[in-house]
């Protein structure tokens, strides 16, 4: 309690603030005007410490990490979207197709978590990926299954004719828990219809995880952010996260996740850190009914991402193991980050690790 005792007497740069941080020690809610001044103040010291002050009234000095395994199985993909350096067509140099049994061969006994996303296949009939998550779950029974996100769930509708409501109920049957927050990218059709129209709209991204929440599956949801987005576009991007908290309460996690500007070069120059960690910090102020925040290495770098657990983030993921998406577009992240490395990044933020099942139940402290 004397930690959360010292940051209540924040010093502030911006006086503008003031207003902002009564509001967050009343837990009133923030409007969209005070993200506008959030994004638009320089006092990046008073936001950040807003914001932890803000995590510590949820989880303490937690940070909550998995024993994880992320799996994309295919990088062929029938979009093109203008941010994507993963993505390849038949024919390109560096196309793969992971067959159910090299995908079974990279887990192990004692992951906890399997996320699996990848590209939109041309040809993989929707029985595959049952077939996937089935053999999944009865070689692992006690691993979680996350999987597939609201463009895929999409795409199964748009190729072979399969609802949301049928694809998600015969994949939950199959050993579907929860799904990735992927594919929102930023909710506005503006930015849909430069860099992604062939993707489900964010009209159809929402109402797809609304759908899933009501059937019991809980998701994640992210940010796209760095790109040709503008604050606006943010702060109503968190909005609209927040207005489907309200009705579902299905969202587990939001994930701030980092244009990498790779080959796509959508901007001259990647975000700074300190934008990175503003951006972290304005979420976790503005998404006040979204219990955790993700600082997420494979895309901010681990140094960034150890800063954010004192910048109102509460998780770091986990262990992932060979993840493509990120590191396509040159995520100068590690391919995979052990767990003792793990352990010591949150231990060297002054924060207590404390592994945790995909739900966020806590496993061990």
């Amino acid at each position: 309690m004397g930690r959360i005792h010292a940051i209540d007497n924040i010093v502030f740069s911006d006086q503008s603030l003031l207003p902002i941080w009564e509001k967050v020690k009343n837990r009133t809610r923030l409007s969209c005007e005070d993200g506008l001044l959030l994004y638009n103040s320089s006092d990046f010291a008073g936001i950040g410490q807003m914001a932890e002050y803000a995590k510590r009234q949820v989880s303490g000095d937690s940070v909550f990490f998995v024993i994880n395994r992320q799996i994309n199985p295919t990088n062929l993909c029938v979009n093109s979207c203008k941010f994507c350096d993963f993505s390849k067509k038949r024919g390109d140099q560096g196309t793969y197709e992971l067959t159910l049994e090299q995908i079974l061969e990279s887990i192990d006994n004692d992951i906890r978590e399997i996320h699996i996303v990848g590209g939109h296949h041309p040809d993989w009939p929707f029985e595959h990926y049952e077939d996937m998550l089935r053999k999944i779950h009865s070689r692992f029974p006690i691993a979680h299954i996350k999987a597939f996100t609201a463009s895929e769930i999409d795409y199964f509708n748009l190729r072979w004719g399969i609802a949301p409501e049928e694809s998600l109920a015969r994949l939950k049957e199959v050993g579907l828990r929860s799904m990735p927050g992927g594919g929102a990218e930023i909710l506005s059709s503006r930015i849909h219809e430069l860099l992604f129209p062939d993707k489900a709209s964010p009209d159809r991204w929402i109402e797809i995880h609304h759908l899933a929440h009501t059937m019991g599956i809980f998701t994640n949801c992210t940010m796209l952010y760095g790109h040709i987005e503008t604050i606006e576009e943010r702060v109503q991007h968190f909005m609209r996260l927040r207005e489907l908290q309200d009705q579902t309460n299905g969202f587990l996690c939001f994930v701030p996740l980092k244009y990498q500007i790779g080959k796509t070069k959508l901007v001259a120059k990647s975000m700074s850190p300190i934008d990175d960690l503003k951006t972290v910090s304005i979420s976790r102020l503005m998404l006040d009914n979204i219990p955790h925040i993700k600082a997420y290495w494979v895309m901010s770098g681990e140094d960034t991402a150890a800063i954010a657990l004192n910048f109102g983030a509460d998780d770091i993921d986990g262990t992932i193991g060979r993840e493509r998406v990120a590191h396509a577009a040159d995520a100068p992240s590690p391919v995979g980050l052990a767990l003792e490395k793990v352990l010591r990044l949150i231990g060297d933020s002054g924060k207590i690790p404390v592994e945790r099942d995909a739900l966020y139940n806590a496993v061990n402290r």
